[in-house]
């Protein structure tokens, strides 16, 4: 009994105190000026909301509660301003680098980038970004990945989704998941572009690490025994220490003569170590570490999430799927037995363009981005003060009747001609922050449905399935399909 009162004695202190805490901090930020909204409870803010209801319910309730322009928040121990609809979206975008500068969760930016300094340093690799990232990433550079993309996705379709003839449980291989697969495949195709590692073994020792954090890296930043967060900097070391030994053992390699001109053009990682900047300074190796995990970080999450839901509406709508399937024979009928993809044929996949661009509206794999304001300024008639951070979501407008007719149907004509309006489409971003890898996931997406179009029909084997959000959106189930061949 005494236990018993003790408890409650400690319970009600605790919940007058965080009570207390609340009603303090509320009165300390009721600024008429400020956008309305609710900053939920100290500490936790509103994030178990949005984990709760998902990021789009979240986003489209508070737009009707409080403001269809922007409205204020607390997510991840942060005050913060939502801009809403294509105008939110233009003034964010357009105002980078004079209202606003680059800002990323500590959640995100410690397990990645390490546990000192990693605000300032995620600037510094975005300056450094800024320029070679860029460059790298130009269309005109990335001609040449397409025989490799086409080639790694030939082979990992052959070896995961359809080897059929050998084996006696027939059934249980025609069926595969393909979220787990997709993960699989992209990133071992940025391992071999970007490192030059090969083998599954070699892949895997930087691939268990990076589930870790891409898991856990935009919880609440509690590194706690047991908690995503804590995972997520587990995962971040190991990942760090696996690339730190990979730069260290080619920068040795590029010392020699011989090895630097077999270094030469091979692989990202050879175009870092070689970079300098306008001061003629080559980056150390934390700096091209923090480089390189922020391209295999984006090419991992976002794109498999992409080919992911790519691949669902084609398993869900056969008239959709009938139409990719003409388009993609056409091009494989043009090709010689052992010739590869190319960057014109890419350029001939107009309507499977349209069909994936018609996914990532419905199912974005990126949610948004955060930036922090730098100084005071107005929008829509409120104040957003100096140091809050400002946030822009692909759910204010891809999902908007506003923007989109009927925004739930499936409608690849959307993007015939001019597309959609300007600012409302932007799975990738804009203005100076647009995502660099855009032509990059756009060649591994559509090289990826052409092997798996010409080879496969799928039926999707669990109907109404469950979409939860991480970093990305995920099916619950990995999108469990039955693969039936063609017989050519």
């Amino acid at each position: 009994m005494e236990a018993f009162l003790l408890y409650s004695l400690i319970f009600t202190l605790l919940y007058v105190f965080l009570s207390f805490i609340y009603f303090i901090a509320k009165a300390n930020t009721s600024n008429p000026n400020v956008p309305p909204g609710s900053i939920g409870w100290p500490v936790l803010g509103e994030n178990i909301d949005m984990a709760v209801s998902g990021p789009e319910k979240y986003i489209s309730d508070r737009m009707r509660r409080y403001s269809s322009e922007v409205f204020k928040t607390s997510i991840l121990g942060e005050k913060m301003a939502v801009f809403c609809g294509a105008a939110g979206n233009k003034f964010l975008f357009s105002n980078e680098n004079s209202l606003l500068t680059t800002w990323w969760p500590q959640s995100l930016t410690k397990p990645l980038l390490g546990p000192t300094d990693a605000q300032n340093t995620v600037r510094k690799v975005a300056l450094l970004n800024r320029s070679f990232i860029h460059e790298i990433l130009k269309p005109e550079n990335l001609k040449h990945y397409v025989p490799v993309m086409d080639s790694l996705a030939k082979e990992h379709i052959a070896q995961e989704w359809a080897p059929f003839g050998e084996v006696k449980e027939l059934a249980k291989l025609r069926e595969v998941k393909v979220y787990d697969l997709s993960k699989s495949y992209t990133f071992a195709l940025a391992c071999k572009l970007f490192l030059s590692i090969e083998g599954h073994d070699e892949v895997k020792r930087l691939s268990d690490p990076f589930i870790l954090v891409t898991s856990g890296m935009f919880s609440l930043p509690l590194n706690l025994p047991g908690t995503a967060y804590n995972r997520a900097m587990k995962g971040g070391n190991m990942m760090r220490r696996q690339l730190l030994h990979v730069i260290k053992e080619r920068k040795a390699e590029a010392m020699s003569s011989a090895g630097k001109a077999a270094d030469e053009g091979r692989d990202l990682l050879a175009r870092l170590l070689s970079a300098t900047d306008e001061e003629g300074q080559h980056m150390n190796e934390e700096e091209i570490c923090n480089n390189l995990v922020g391209l295999l970080i984006a090419s991992y999450d976002t794109t498999s999430a992409a080919i992911t839901f790519v691949l669902k509406y084609l398993a869900e709508l056969p008239h959709i799927y009938d139409q990719v399937y003409k388009e993609q024979m056409e091009i494989a009928k043009s090709k010689g037995p052992n010739e590869r993809l190319s960057w014109e044929d890419i350029q001939k996949m107009k309507y499977s363009w349209n069909v994936a661009c018609e996914a990532l509206r419905l199912f974005p794999p990126g949610q948004g981005a955060f930036r922090e304001a730098v100084t005071d300024f107005t929008y829509a008639g409120f104040t957003i003060p100096k140091g809050w951070k400002t946030f822009w979501c692909v759910y204010s407008t891809h999902k908007n009747p506003k923007y989109f007719s009927e925004p739930e149907k499936f409608d690849p004509s959307r993007f015939e001609g001019s597309g959609p309006a300007p600012f409302t489409f932007v799975p990738f971003g804009g203005g100076p922050r647009m995502c660099p890898g855009k032509e990059y996931a756009r060649l591994e997406v559509l090289v990826f449905m052409h092997n798996v179009v010409t080879n496969f029909k799928m039926e999707k084997l669990v109907p109404n399935e469950k979409i939860v959000y991480h970093a990305s959106p995920v099916p619950v189930n990995g999108l469990p399909v039955r693969l039936i061949p063609h017989h050519n």
